[in-house]
């Protein structure tokens, strides 16, 4: 086979340190720790804005959220303001349609606005009462000619699907665990592809976006509870920048059986689809990428979420596999959100495809070995631009520290730096330690904001501070 089938699983809010074989949260994987040992690691892969749509649309077309359209989530509160994936933007899901892949999406996409006619499909979430939920229709699907997919369906046991022909009032109603289900999708898309591959030798890309492990945390079934039904909060957050005794902690420490339980349900079905690429006898000839649109904080820094530039939320797992031509092990790349798009283009061997618009960098040359190959030098955390009372947030992580940046209406700009190699848990701001770095870094995110088009309403004061 010429060219390789690609297989991305995206699990929604997966933090880096929940893959157990990284030793860092006390999960079970062993599906992934599988795919660890026999792919590359990236160890400092983040998503640059760590929410489901913004990061979801840098994914898909390498463009960062001001040119994507796509600068907060995707729901009915955003949708009046033309918050939604550009219809005319090139994904690498385009590029590869044109190039004569099969193309399958399963699962959550969440970049379709909701129109008054989605309504009766997304009652609201349990928090917020917006209509996350959305079908969308087939123009706008990039490319992917098999589909399968909600817009943001938060009822992980009773989940819908719009199929490729499913008319917008008649979504599919099912009851079964939706990573589960989705899995079951998958691996039937699976076989029809090598099915026709005997025929026809036309590769195939399929994406898996599985909603858990994000909340509603107790929609999961009981039996992957056990491994952690009987540890202790300070067994299940073993982190010390946890306050266990804090009502976030408490809170974080109810959430965490349930999350990590989800994380190893998440697992199975990983290791389903890979075993399926064995009966198959794809598995040599398919890059296979686990990854997610952002983490969670689960209790860090006295926070439950994401969206927030600290480690936990802002780094995500990243392995990608292709026996014989990327060497298994760990690689400290800070490979962005906006730099995933060109990447898998590049690994396809499409890197003269990438589109002219795309913004991250195709670092599919540094997988594979070649001698002074593009890497990225630093990896932004981006927010939404709020322009009121809230503070407005911006970061830039290189592979030792962190700067970050806060600016309030009333009180103006707020630097902070980590060190991340002495102090992996952020918890010492050294900017005064360093203020030679601290400018410098300062700079960089500066200019790298400017760049993007971000609206930072600090970026005046930042230029002036550096």
């Amino acid at each position: 086979m010429n060219r390789p089938n690609l297989l991305v699983v995206l699990a929604d809010q997966f933090r880096a340190s929940a893959i157990g074989a990284l030793g860092q949260d006390p999960t079970r994987t062993p599906a992934l720790d599988r795919l660890a040992l026999e792919g590359r690691v990236l160890t400092h892969a983040v998503s640059t804005y760590p929410v489901c749509s913004p990061a979801r649309a840098m994914l898909m077309t390498g463009q960062y959220p001001w040119a994507n359209g796509v600068p907060f989530n995707v729901n009915s509160e955003t949708a009046p303001w033309g918050v939604g994936l550009r219809p005319d933007a090139r994904c690498w899901s385009d590029v590869l349609a044109d190039d004569g892949y099969r193309l399958g999406y399963v699962g959550k996409w969440h970049l379709t606005p909701p129109t008054p006619a989605d309504e009766q499909f997304g009652e609201g979430r349990r928090d917020d009462g917006k209509v996350w939920d959305a079908w969308t229709p087939p123009a706008q699907r990039h490319g992917f000619s098999f589909w399968y997919s909600h817009g943001c369906c938060d009822r992980h046991l009773e989940p819908h699907y719009w199929r490729t022909e499913t008319p917008h009032d008649s979504p599919i109603q099912i009851e079964q665990w939706s990573a589960e289900h989705e899995t079951d999708v998958a691996i039937d898309f699976l076989r029809v592809a090598a099915w026709s591959l005997d025929e026809a030798p036309q590769p195939f890309a399929l994406m898996v976006s599985l909603n858990p492990p994000h909340q509603p945390f107790d929609e999961v079934p009981d039996r992957y509870l056990p491994p952690y039904a009987d540890l202790s909060p300070a067994e299940l957050l073993t982190r010390p920048n946890v306050d266990l005794d804090s009502e976030t902690g408490r809170q974080a420490g109810e959430i965490a059986r349930h999350y990590y339980a989800a994380v190893t349900g998440v697992d199975e079905q990983v290791g389903r689809m890979l075993h399926e690429l064995d009966l198959l006898g794809l598995a040599d000839d398919t890059v296979v990428v686990f990854t997610s649109d952002h983490g969670m904080q689960l209790g860090s820094h006295d926070l439950l979420y994401k969206n927030v530039p600290f480690e936990e939320s802002a780094r995500v797992p990243f392995v990608v596999r292709w026996p014989g031509h990327i060497t298994p092990g760990h690689d400290g790349m800070l490979l962005g959100s906006v730099d995933v798009a060109p990447t898998l283009l590049g690994l396809l061997g499409l890197s003269e495809q990438i589109p002219d618009e795309v913004q991250g960098i195709d670092c599919s040359g540094a997988l594979l070995g070649v001698d002074d190959a593009r890497r990225p030098d630093f990896a932004l955390y981006l927010g939404p631009a709020r322009g009121n009372g809230d503070p407005d947030v911006r970061g830039l992580r290189t592979g030792t520290h962190k700067l970050v940046v806060e600016h309030r209406l009333e009180s103006g700009l707020r630097v902070r730096l980590v060190d991340l190699v002495d102090d992996p848990y952020e918890l010492v701001d050294v900017s005064a330690r360093h203020p030679d770095l601290t400018a410098q870094l300062l700079d960089e995110l500066a200019t790298a904001l400017k760049k993007v088009g971000d609206p930072f309403p600090g970026l005046p004061q930042m230029r002036g501070a550096a």
